[in-house]
């Protein structure tokens, strides 16, 4: 244990850029040897200015890490959206489970809309499900999109089924290609 602890204590940190111990007694960590000391003894205003420059120089060091861990902490991070009670919005799939599609890849990315109920924090809102689905009402708002309306001519209509032999199928009417 004595040896973890001087390794801890004699290592230099990378966020202050000095070791604990410099930080705490303003000298480096000795390995055993001689302990008298040789030359003059330093005066209490002396030890106290140079504890103060290394403090300062350890301080200002925390505060570029700082900086530095803010900068990339935020790099992904985007505004939340400020969200209304009865605004309409699309619920994630990602993490819904459908019995009644097996296959992932071809499911909806998003399901709805759905109407918030009540917004519980800048982080959380209710939504109003259907019965049927059965997960917790209230919800993160990554899991959450605005829904647009559709404009004008980009409804999707369905098309009608066609009768063939006792199938259902639809005709094509226009290839887009």
């Amino acid at each position: 244990m004595t040896s973890a602890k001087f390794a801890v204590n004699n290592k230099t940190h990378t966020a202050t850029k000095v070791s604990p111990f410099m930080a705490n007694y303003g000298r480096e960590l000795r390995m055993g040897g001689d302990i008298r000391k040789k030359g003059k003894v330093e005066s209490a205003t002396e030890f106290v200015e140079r504890i103060k420059k290394v403090h300062k120089k350890a301080g200002t060091a925390l505060k570029k890490t700082q900086k530095e861990m803010k900068r990339y902490a935020d790099r992904n991070k985007r505004e939340t959206e400020k969200w209304k009670k009865r605004d309409k919005v699309l619920l994630s799939t990602k993490y819904l489970v459908f019995k009644e599609r097996p296959v992932l890849k071809l499911t909806e990315k998003y399901v709805g809309p759905y109407a918030i109920e009540e917004v519980v924090s800048t982080n959380a809102v209710k939504l109003r499900l259907l019965s049927s689905m059965r997960i917790h009402l209230v919800v993160n708002v990554s899991r959450i999109v605005q829904y647009r309306e559709q404009g004008k001519g980009q409804k999707k209509e369905e098309g009608k089924p066609v009768k063939v032999e006792g199938i259902k199928e639809w005709k094509v009417e226009k290839n887009l290609k």
